[in-house]
């Protein structure tokens, strides 16, 4: 491939990322007001992990019983199809949805009936002694798992798009979600007013409200999809001849995916047992708004926070860059898809490595924006150790997650599944020896740990794997960029860190959100222009192509 070449590649690539990542933005930022809500009408404590863990659980149970082969093994096979069926890969697209609405339809349905068991594994032992928040529990639960069927439509739906070349409508529809659930949650809080027990259970009109207002936010993104498969020029046609229809390909490569997803949820599992006991220990004595626990909420909200840079950018690149990697795995053209998977790396390092450097120096006050209102007004603090400590997280895992784009356009769904196993061995035993050793007001950062330590080891497995099959990832070139990047960073994480000090001495350690508020922009500009310069100079050409696409963009949409 020329160089030309290359560049017209990547591009291509920065461009359809970032129609994705604009989606993405706003999709944050409206997730970021409804996060936001949630804490002010709910609080850190057991009040909320009771809504949070049980509106949590269809999404997992989604990845688990499903999304595993939506994400990773349908995309490369619809794309084939597409390539190499005379109808376009229409018939075969059609199987799918078909068989994919059979089968969550149905197991949806038992896991609404089963309601009680399915959340037994999350509930440790001190919930045998919270029965109101236990029964809690079970009556969210059964208003939310529904959502698994619609959690899997959506996705499937999307990923067809994504195959067509339309990847703008799945990062747009969540923001429905986030609209309707934002409506919900302010209903809530009008009606309900704060929890005056940041421990206790809810009543069964406050589980109906924030239960079918959850669900329905679902339903609207999966139906905000539909006209867009129409203007793809796809129709929909049930189809039940699944036998001899290219189906068994599929569905042997996606074996090996749903074993990782198994052996991932199984990960999961623990670690929110583990989070949920944090804030279930502490209700056993008084619960305050002075109690110092951490649990599922703060952990969870922590990690949305965190990983909005992969939002943004690492999914948006993986998402654009897998077709043409599965194009070049079907060409025999390793060469290609190591150039393209590197590419993709270098981009996403350049913006998530500078924001998890700067996520210690600025958690106390992006928690304080965020998250210092209503029932977490005195209680902010809880999220900063958990906060900081995600950054370094943040990064091996999105190592490891590019990585697996590169085994998944190989189908090499096999290889993925045991290093899967070393990561989620790493995570639960990490877990399991270190959390049962700290107090609750460290059950989330001891999580935090866990997840660095599973994904540093993935990460750098799935390196070495991958290197070795594709004959090399750049590896002198890729160093040396990346000693330059860790060298801006490093400076410009310094001097956010010496304007930060300074500040807080003249504001105190808990000023008002405002204050707050002007600290972000402060230390966030200056540690940007500092970035963007030491980028400049050092010859980070990836920051100023990211820098120039989205520029571009907003001056196309200005001109509009």
């Amino acid at each position: 491939m020329s160089d030309s070449s290359e560049r017209s590649e990547s591009e291509s690539i920065l461009r359809s990322s970032a129609v994705m990542a604009a989606g993405t933005v706003v999709s944050r930022m409206t997730g970021f007001l409804r996060a936001g809500l949630l804490a002010w009408a709910l609080g850190p404590l057991l009040h909320a992990d009771i809504f949070n863990l049980a509106n949590t659980i269809p999404n997992m149970l989604y990845i688990l019983l499903a999304g595993g082969v939506f994400n990773a093994v349908l995309v490369p096979q619809l794309v084939r199809a597409m390539k190499h069926d005379s109808d376009g890969g229409d018939a075969y697209t059609n199987r799918v949805l078909t068989l994919a609405a059979l089968f969550l339809g149905a197991v949806t349905v038992l896991l609404v009936l089963a309601a009680p068991w399915v959340m037994r594994p999350f509930l440790g032992g001190a919930w045998d002694s919270l029965p109101a928040q236990r029964e809690s529990v079970i009556a969210f639960a059964r208003y939310c798992l529904p959502q698994v069927f619609f959690y899997g439509m959506f996705v499937l739906v999307g990923q067809i798009l994504n195959a067509r070349g339309r990847f703008g409508p799945m990062m747009w529809a969540p923001i429905a979600n986030n609209v309707i659930s934002v409506g919900v949650l302010t209903a809530y809080l009008l009606v309900y007013g704060t929890p005056s027990d940041l421990c206790g259970g809810f009543t069964s009109s406050q589980e109906l409200l924030l239960g079918l207002g959850s669900t329905a936010g679902i339903v609207a993104q999966l139906l905000i999809l539909l006209p867009y498969l129409r203007a793809a020029g796809f129709r929909y046609r049930p189809r039940y001849d699944f036998r001899d229809a290219g189906l068994g390909h599929t569905l042997r490569l996606g074996l090996w995916t749903v074993l990782f997803v198994v052996v991932n949820q199984l990960a999961y599992t623990v670690v929110a047992r583990l989070a949920a006991g944090g804030t279930a220990e502490a209700a056993l004595g008084t619960c305050s708004a002075a109690t110092q626990a951490t649990g599922y909420t703060v952990y969870s909200t922590a990690f949305l926070i965190v990983m909005v840079p992969h939002s943004v950018i690492t999914v948006s690149l993986a998402t654009a860059i897998l077709p043409r990697l599965s194009a070049h795995a079907a060409s025999g053209d390793l060469r290609a898809l190591s150039r393209t998977l590197v590419g993709a790396l270098r981009s996403v390092l350049a913006v998530i490595l500078p924001f998890a450097a700067l996520m210690p120096v600025l958690a106390r006050d992006l928690a304080n924006v965020l998250l210092g209102h209503a029932a977490t007004r005195e209680s902010y603090g809880l999220y900063v150790p958990t906060l900081s400590l995600f950054g370094a997280g943040l990064v091996v895992f999105t190592l490891h997650y590019l990585m697996l784009r590169g085994f998944y356009a190989l189908e090499g769904t096999r290889t993925v599944f045991w290093i899967q196993c070393a990561v989620a061995a790493t995570n639960i035993v990490v877990a399991v020896v270190a959390v049962p050793r700290v107090s609750p007001l460290h059950t989330a950062p001891m999580l935090v740990g866990a997840y660095a330590a599973s994904y540093a080891v993935g990460g750098l497995v799935s390196w070495l794997v991958l290197s070795r099959r594709l004959g090399g990832l750049g590896s002198p070139e890729l160093v040396r960029y990346v000693v330059r990047l860790v060298l801006a960073v490093a400076v410009t994480t310094a001097v956010a860190f010496l304007i930060e000090r300074l500040a807080r001495a003249e504001v105190g350690d808990r000023p008002h959100w405002l204050v707050s508020t002007a600290l972000l922009v402060v230390v966030g500009g200056i540690a940007i222009a500092t970035y963007l310069t030491l980028a400049r100079l050092l010859r980070l050409t990836e920051v100023s192509a990211i820098v120039g696409t989205v520029f571009g963009r907003l001056r196309g949409r200005a001109r509009r």
